[in-house]
């Protein structure tokens, strides 16, 4: 019995296996495409787990399912992809290279599929080339070789059979040995010159293929390899890619070559990949990269340099290292290489790879060597390539792409260097901008080497911007080395430091000092003055002066002198004049420093007149921010956050003052803003920029910019035209010159009977042209004045943004001083003067920065001054001065900033209730921080606030938002207030009570019972409301709360809505208050408007007022009424036939819809031939009573047969329906109409009854 069950089981999985493969050979031509996928992998996944499946039996299955010769035409590319993902599944199962039979069969099967190339595309041959990657080589020569002979041998002739036959070569060299290849194509290797035609054809083929793609085809890899192998890689890259492909210039061919140019650099051998990297691939790479800057153009450099950044990461040879990368270096368009100068694959090269490159740039920089270089000239340089200064303008931009990219090895913190690296570039850059060797000195290694051509003042200039842009990545450059392990939590403070603690810039100095020193051997090509030598070497003893007087706790305002000193001192060698008066102001702000240090003593009155140091040091600071070096704004910035302890407010005044309207018409000195140099600009453009393109699309590029320049002048002409219509000075000068030259007619002449000689029009021509040429030179004048208006005010917004981070930092640091106060007024004016709308996107982002600042570092500021006992009163004024600022602005948004400035003074004047020490412990930190949260629990504590004076400010400003329709104060300002300080709700609850009835509008009723009710939920307002004043207040309330829902006569618009509901919320608290304290005051008296209330017109439509209704008179001890549950008669026998009768919607038609219902119906004979008669006569007429109609609750009734079908009538009144089919008011009889009549009246008397 066990064995029959056994065996039961096994042929119940027999047959669902059976089941299984069935299903899944016919999903392998489904329909849909992403379900072959699927079918192929569950298959290949059920012959993987069950060896009991015979491939065999599969692979018949597929091909007896999927048989192409039998298959419709409609389904021929279904079979064919179900032919092809059936080897799929035998391939991915494993188990097909143990079957030589099944396996040969399968080959076969995807030959068979040639011909469908169309369907399939070339898939059949890459299951091929999978199938033997894992194929034994004693199955491939057994059992394959003969099968896929007569494709290897056609194999130059299609790119899929060649790159068949170069796998196999790979996978099987013993089988397909040279004699067998020579039998096969009829040579012993690949390439040859006989192949090289042919192998060009299949590549162009492949390249074709991959267009969408943009990859890599595997067959140019795999031929690749064979060439390696064969040692015929220097023929193939000779004759087949650059002779062969490179030649056709398109884009796919050419795409080809610049992939294989990437690809094959990991395999190639030294001699190889310099055969690559000097070859014609290479020059027109650099090609693309020059003509692909256009904004539509397809870019292959990031490509490339995926393929470089992976060789340099892979590979170990530091000779390969190096010669990839001065290879790539010296790839240039005129002299400029077309490889960025931060280019981020320099992180991979090994360090003495590194220092071997750098060492090679500036031996390239000293001795240029362009024939070393794979040069090009696009097709337009072409043509002006008998220009003179061509050799020096090339030397130029390589020397200028030289010194970036030397800067950008510094720049980049991925780059693994060392100091001695980072100070060897630093003191190279250095020295050839500003010095000259006279002769060798062996303690200086730049003056070993000469320069070969020399540096012109505009190259020297370009170069000089670039080492200032040096020391600015010196200023912020973390620690190098192993240094930066044992920085730890300091390593913000140790930027621009060496390891042994000394700042770059200062090292830079030191270099220049001793360079100074060498009179003999080394010139400066701008000498020093005596005056700007004695300035130099007094700023180098300050700073060795500070570095010894340092002490710990003035070690911040040191460093901020040191920084100045040195960064203006190395100045002097590109700005002397201006350099040595900065010098002379920092010398005099350092000895008044230190005399004030010296002496705490009162000043005299000529003392009192002369400024602070810090006035000037922050006089020098904003003359910083207006110069275009970044450096020097870096350096600004960081001295500012060092002397922000010792700003005064006359210093602070200095900067308020650079936002003041009249600052920019009167002192100039502080918004000088200077620009580059046109010289550095031209450089700039020069080194870089001239991207030109050799297809024709640059052509239209450059003819949409002809016709955006038409555009623009066609607009000039434009403006001038108008100009000239309103220029009544110019059309009187012309009447004049007619005049002169009798060419104006005079009244009542013909201009006919006028007789002019030659000479005389010529010279009423001549007079004319000059008349309008200088009326055209007056018109360019007005508007150049304009454009450069237009740039002074860009200047100064951008100068102004650059200020306004010395006021970020103020505020950052330095919270708890006094000065603060005085920033709050400043900042509001800028946002007043601000427009937000109307303006550029420079104004917009000023006025951004201005309002984020006000709102985050002042006004919710964790810190803020505590010793204010001196200025109270100062600060109670300015909170009132901000209040009426707030009520008088038009706009809302610039009011709530206003309004926010007092609130933060409130808090201020308020105080906390323990002021923490200076050693503080963690808990008053954190109580501290939390300030403003916990504003409402400190109702006792005042501090320094005058209550009365604050609340008779903030009284006058809420009268006036509730008794002025259009106010700029809104409602939630007064929330806020209420909410963050509680202790000004009793001042100010008298004033919200009146408007609770007296508000000028209904928005301001609602918002001044949000007020009470804010109120009497504060523990200050609480307290008050046990005695007899207390009850007074309840009262009151009472009364406005009714005399404003008095008022309430619908409740149909929002803002009715909302003063409804705030006047029952606050009805709500005051019974709870009542019950709570047990008052003595009747809140019943608003029991009966609240019930006039409750029967108003869509009172309760609103779920949010119905409930807020119900919630008080609950309260009242009212309960809601029930809703009544209206329960549906029973259905008489009839109206369930009826029900069962009802038509079905649909889109069938109505003669199919009629039998089937006669069909459901069973109607017997009688009434057919009584419908017969009826049908031919006179039609009844049926009254709207006796319709079937069915009710649905309270006497509501729903459309029945809204498809009715009405027959027509011909001229005698009667149907014209066809004999033997009944109408449809045939169908029923008269007993049956009366009582569906009779029930219809019966239900709608009940419905008007309830």
């Amino acid at each position: 019995m066990q064995e029959k069950n056994v065996t039961a089981n096994f042929d119940t999985k027999d047959d669902e296996l059976q089941y299984a493969v069935k299903r899944l050979v016919e999903g392998l031509a489904a329909t849909r495409e992403a379900a072959r996928p699927g079918f192929s992998l569950a298959l290949a996944q059920l012959l993987h787990y069950n060896e009991d499946i015979r491939l065999q039996t599969v692979l018949e299955q597929i091909k007896e399912k999927h048989n192409i010769t039998k298959a419709k035409k409609k389904l021929i590319r279904n079979a064919a992809f179900g032919n092809l993902f059936g080897v799929l599944a035998l391939s991915q199962s494993g188990r097909l290279t143990k079957e030589p039979n099944v396996l040969l069969q399968s080959m076969q099967l995807l030959q068979s599929l040639a011909p469908f190339r169309n369907h399939v595309s070339n898939l059949p041959h890459k299951t091929m080339v999978d199938i033997l990657s894992e194929t034994p080589e004693a199955v491939f020569k057994e059992t394959l070789f003969d099968v896929l002979k007569s494709d290897l041998s056609t194999a130059l002739t299609s790119p899929e059979q060649l790159h068949l036959l170069l796998v196999a070569l790979q996978r099987f060299p013993n089988v397909l040995k040279p004699q067998k290849l020579n039998a096969l194509l009829g040579s012993t290797v690949i390439v040859t010159s006989e192949n090289v035609p042919k192998l060009i054809q299949v590549l162009k083929i492949a390249a074709k293929t991959v267009k969408k793609a943009q990859s890599l085809p595997p067959l140019a890899m795999s031929l690749v390899h064979v060439t390696l192998k064969e040692d015929t890689f220097e023929t193939f890259w000779k004759e087949l890619v650059e002779n062969g492909l490179l030649k056709s210039q398109t884009g796919p061919n050419c795409y080809l070559c610049f992939r294989l140019l990437g690809a094959v650099l990991p395999l190639l051998t030294l001699p190889q990949l310099k055969l690559v990297l000097m070859g014609e691939v290479m020059r027109q790479y650099g090609n693309h990269v020059v003509s692909a800057q256009l904004p539509d153009r397809f870019k292959f450099a990031p490509e490339m340099e995926t393929y470089v950044d992976s060789f340099l990461e892979s590979t170990q040879d530091a000779e390969k290292q190096f010669t990839v990368i001065t290879k790539f270096s010296c790839l240039t368009n005129q002299g400029y290489p077309v490889i960025p100068s931060y280019w981020k694959v320099i992180r991979h090269l090994q360090p003495s790879v590194l220092l071997n490159y750098v060492k090679w740039l500036k031996n390239m920089f000293i001795n240029p060597d362009l024939e070393a270089c794979l040069d090009f000239s696009t097709k337009r340089q072409k043509e002006d390539k008998q220009r003179p200064g061509l050799m020096q303008h090339s030397v130029t931009r390589l020397r200028m792409w030289i010194v970036a990219r030397l800067t950008s090895i510094v720049d980049n913190n991925q780059v693994k260097k060392e100091e001695d690296l980072v100070m060897d570039i630093t003191r190279f850059i250095f020295f050839h901008t500003f010095f000259v060797t006279e002769q060798q000195t062996p303690d200086i290694p730049e003056t070993e080497a000469t320069l070969t051509i020399p540096l012109n003042p505009t190259t020297r200039n370009a170069i000089a911007n670039s080492f200032f842009g040096l020391l600015n990545h010196l200023n912020s450059l973390p620690p190098l080395g192993n240094s930066t392990e044992s920085v730890g939590q300091n390593e913000k403070r140790m930027l621009g430091f060496t390891a042994e603690g000394k700042m770059w810039i200062y090292s830079v100095v030191c270099y220049a000092d001793s360079l100074l020193s060498k009179k003999d051997s080394i010139r400066l090509v701008q000498p020093f003055t005596q005056e700007q030598r004695e300035a130099w070497d007094r700023m180098l003893q300050s700073v060795k002066g500070l570095q010894k007087n340092s002490k710990k706790s003035e070690q911040l305002e040191i460093s901020a002198f040191q920084l100045l000193f040195l960064l203006v001192g190395i100045h002097l060698f590109k700005n002397g004049d201006d350099s040595v008066a900065l010098l002379s102001d920092l010398h005099t702000c350092l000895q008044k420093a230190s005399e004030k240090k010296r002496k705490r003593q009162s000043k005299s009155a000529m003392d009192q007149e002369e400024p602070e140091w810090v006035e000037v040091v922050v006089e020098i600071l904003l003359s910083f921010l207006s110069q275009p070096s970044r450096l020097m704004r870096q350096v600004s910035k960081t001295v500012f956050v060092r002397i922000c302890p010792r700003i005064t407010k006359a210093a602070l005044q200095l900067i308020l003052d650079v936002f003041k309207p009249e600052s920019e018409s009167g002192e100039d000195s502080a918004l000088m803003v200077t620009e580059e140099p046109e010289e550095t600009k031209k450089v700039k453009q020069s080194s870089g920029d001239e991207v030109e393109d050799e297809s024709d699309s640059d052509e239209s590029e450059g003819g949409e910019d002809d016709a955006d320049d038409a555009d623009d002048d066609d607009d000039s002409e434009e403006e001038i035209a108008e100009d000239e219509a309103v220029d009544d000075n110019f059309r009187m000068e012309l009447m004049k010159v007619l005049q002169a030259g009798r060419a104006a007619c005079k009244e009542g002449e013909s201009s006919d009977e006028e007789e002019v000689d030659d000479e005389t029009m010529m010279a009423l021509d001549k007079n004319i042209s000059s008349l309008f040429a200088e009326h055209k030179k007056h018109l360019q004048a007005k508007k150049d004045q304009k454009a450069k208006l237009r740039k002074e005010k860009t200047l100064h917004t951008d100068f102004k943004m650059k200020v306004l981070d010395f006021i970020e930092v103020f505020l950052a640091k330095q919270p708890e001083s006094p000065l603060v106060f005085d920033i709050i007024e400043p900042l509001i004016a800028i946002i007043e003067a601000t427009p937000s709308s109307h303006s550029d996107k420079q104004e917009q982002d000023f006025l951004r920065k201005t309002a984020d600042i006000f709102k985050n570092q002042l006004c919710k500021a964790k810190r803020y001054c505590r010793d204010i006992s001196e200025i109270k009163d100062d600060l109670h004024e300015l909170m009132e001065r901000l209040l009426n600022r707030a009520c008088k602005q038009p706009d809302s948004s610039v009011s709530l900033y206003c309004f926010s400035g007092s609130l933060y003074l409130f808090r201020v004047l308020k105080g906390s209730p323990t002021e923490p020490t200076a050693a503080g412990t963690c808990k008053e930190k954190e109580e501290r921080e939390g300030d403003v949260q916990t504003e409402s629990t400190q109702g006792d504590s005042l501090g320094s606030l005058d209550i009365d004076r604050v609340a008779a400010i903030y009284e006058k400003a809420l009268t006036l938002f509730m008794t002025k329709r259009n106010c700029s104060l809104t409602g939630p300002m007064f929330i806020d207030l209420f909410n963050r300080f509680p202790v000004i709700c009793d001042r100010l609850l008298q004033c919200a009570i009146k408007y609770v009835a007296d508000g000028v509008r209904q928005h301001q009723q609602s918002l001044a019972c949000s007020l009470v009710l804010k109120a009497l939920q504060t523990q200050v307002v609480r307290k008050t409301l046990i005695d007899q004043e207390g009850k007074i207040i309840i009262n009151q309330i009472i009364n406005q709360v009714k005399q404003c829902l008095k008022t309430t006569t619908k409740v149909k618009l929002k803002v009715e809505q909302e003063k409804v509901v705030k006047c029952l919320e606050l009805i709500s608290v005051l019974i709870k208050i009542v019950n709570q304290q047990k008052l003595n005051v009747s809140v019943k008296v608003l029991v009966p408007l609240l019930q006039s209330l409750g029967q108003l017109e869509e009172f309760g439509k609103t779920s949010q007022v119905d409930h807020a209704y119900w919630h008080v008179m609950k309260l009242f001890g009212f309960t809601r009424p029930k809703k009544d549950v209206v329960i549906k008669p029973a259905q008489t026998p009839e109206a369930q036939e009826e029900k069962t009768l009802k038509k079905k919607k649909g889109f069938l038609p109505e003669t199919k819809k009629r039998k089937n219902w006669k069909k459901k119906k069973g109607m017997p004979q009688e009434k057919a031939q009584e419908g017969e008669r009826d049908s031919v006569g006179k039609p009844e007429e049926v009254p709207k009573s006796e319709k079937v109609v069915k009710t649905a609750g309270a006497g509501q009734a729903k459309k029945q047969n809204k498809r009715k079908r009405i027959p027509e009538k011909g001229p005698s009144g009667n149907s014209l329906e066809k004999s033997g089919t009944p109408s449809k008011k045939a169908k029923l009889n008269r007993a049956q109409v009366g009582k569906r009549a009779t029930t219809k009246q019966k239900k709608q008397e009940a419905g008007a009854m309830e």
